[in-house]
């Protein structure tokens, strides 16, 4: 198939998407330079001219998959109306809302993350979604501990703390889906919703504010969220 010319940021994405398909169907240890130029339809000078090694390229999927799961919150970390305790319930709402949503796509997501030829894969995707939302988290628990609505006397470090608590999310997730996938949804909702709980919990316990507060989940979201995938 003859080559076609294409402008920089046009094939850089193309190689960006080309690969995030391969690594997610291969496995990120299973999938070549080559797969990728094969695929993209470019030649070995062209692939290196925008990513230096296989590393680099992983690098931008990461990044173009954080940015991706950022855009659709981004506003809510900007709601004026909203207190700080405020603004984390809409951006857990809003979570719930798209996990709902797109629960076919998260099903593909974490039976491919999960997988462990992609664990590099996983980590770098995690490291860059925690570096695009470290800086919205950070500001807004700074702002929480300003007004007296949360307790978050260094905010980066309260923030590093919640967003390394969530890991704990997408892998009970994946527990859940791969239950509900062996026939019991009842047993995995029951294991979704708990969890989820408990990490409420220790978010409000975390941030010194009152039981209750704080509303990562709600009722039949769990059972909402895996019937959704099936």
């Amino acid at each position: 198939m003859p080559r076609v010319k294409k402008s920089p940021d046009v094939r850089t994405n193309e190689l960006i998407e080309c690969a995030q398909r391969l690594f997610f169907e291969q496995g990120y240890e299973n999938t070549t330079v080559n797969d990728v130029i094969r695929e993209a339809n470019v030649s070995k000078g062209a692939f290196y001219h925008y990513f230096v090694s296989k590393e680099a390229l992983l690098e931008a999927v990461a990044s173009r998959m954080a940015h991706q799961s950022l855009k659709e919150l981004q506003a809510l970390f900007e709601d004026p109306t909203l207190d700080a305790v405020g603004q984390l319930n809409a951006l857990f709402a809003g979570s719930r809302r798209l996990k709902v949503e797109m629960a076919p796509q998260l099903k593909n997501t974490f039976n491919a993350l999960f997988k462990p030829e992609n664990i590099v894969l996983y980590h770098r995707i995690d490291a860059a979604v925690s570096a695009v939302t470290l800086p919205y988290l950070t500001g807004l628990l700074e702002r929480g501990h300003k007004e007296g609505s949360l307790d978050a006397p260094d905010p980066e470090a309260t923030a590093l703390m919640l967003l390394n608590l969530r890991l704990g999310v997408a892998k009970t997730m994946h527990r859940a889906l791969q239950q509900t996938e062996a026939g019991d949804l009842d047993g995995a909702a029951r294991i979704l919703d708990g969890w989820m709980r408990t990490y409420g919990l220790a978010v409000e316990r975390l941030l010194k504010i009152p039981e209750g507060a704080i509303e990562i989940t709600e009722p039949g979201f769990a059972r909402a969220f895996l019937e959704a995938t099936v």
